[in-house]
């Protein structure tokens, strides 16, 4: 028993440092952007240096991989369409509004998760369930200030953009937890984040990738990548196989609130009241309805 305890504990550790890399990262992201970069390019780094870490953690764990398998492609596949979609749309929101803002739409994740099960009948629609995505609902409104327009300080796109990357997000959850059925999660991450670089090649600003190597914003950038894809990455599947989902989900807030406090203190970005209750409002309900699913 105290041996399952230790491993329970540890797993608890390494995904709330993953979470912790996460809501870092995103406050790495808003300087860069601050600095002038694409969120694109921005976006590509991170997920191409996170590319490196998970293709090294395959040579070292290549047994049962599953690899050639096409199903597994498939699905990575589809995870890597979700995953590059959060990572762009992630940071568009931040540059059209907020680090708390984005990271807080984002979060969102779970509630798209619902609205994708009870269209596919995967999962049994309740009125506490709806009632809590009603709320999920209010807490956007007072978090955007959508109903104030032109005064909120995030524009129209900065809200999409925030909602698409929760989206996204769970179009990652999909994609690989059906992948996950025909290999191991270094082939998995190995192949989404390959899928992520082709993606996002396409829209970057060619000039200004090549141009972050003669530059002394290359650091802030492999530092994005290692916390923001290579080593959290690594972290959460580690912890999440020795934690149980209902803990997951509530160690997962450690993101969002490192994201905006990362806001506030570095990038000195403010939130007016109702904005910090329709955070809370969203934080707390979705870790509600995470935990309600898992039990």
């Amino acid at each position: 028993m105290q041996k399952d305890n230790q491993i329970l504990g540890t797993g608890t550790v390494l995904v709330a440092l993953a979470a912790l890399c996460w809501g870092v990262s995103g406050g790495i992201g808003g300087i860069l952007l601050s600095n002038g970069w694409n969120a694109f390019v921005v976006s590509l780094y991170r997920g191409a240096i996170g590319l490196v870490f998970v293709l090294i953690w395959l040579l070292l764990r290549s047994q049962a991989s599953g690899i050639i398998n096409r199903r597994l492609w498939f699905w990575a596949t589809v995870a890597g369409l979700g995953v590059a979609g959060n990572f762009a749309f992630y940071f568009v929101s931040i540059s059209e509004g907020s680090v708390a803002v984005a990271a807080t739409l984002m979060y969102c994740a779970p509630v798209f998760v619902y609205l994708v099960s009870f269209a596919l009948k995967l999962e049994r629609s309740t009125p506490l369930k709806w009632g809590g995505i009603g709320v999920v609902i209010l807490g956007i409104i007072l978090l955007t200030g959508i109903y104030k327009v032109g005064e909120s300080g995030v524009t129209p796109i900065g809200i999409g953009s925030g909602l698409l990357a929760g989206l996204s997000y769970a179009v990652f959850i999909f994609g690989f937890k059906y992948a996950a059925k025909y290999g191991s999660p270094q082939a998995i991450l190995v192949i989404a984040f390959a899928v992520l670089v082709i993606i996002l090649i396409w829209p970057s600003d060619v000039s200004q990738a090549i141009e972050v190597f003669s530059t002394p914003d290359w650091l802030l950038f492999t530092t994005l990548g290692v916390l923001g894809a290579g080593l959290s990455f690594i972290l959460y599947v580690a912890g999440l196989n020795n934690t149980a989902p209902t803990v997951a989900s509530i160690v997962a807030m450690i993101e969002p609130v490192t994201a905006s406090l990362f806001g506030v203190l570095v990038l000195n970005e403010s939130l007016e009241s109702l904005q910090l209750v329709g955070m809370g409002l969203i934080l707390i309900t979705v870790t509600a309805l995470s935990v309600y699913s898992n039990n």
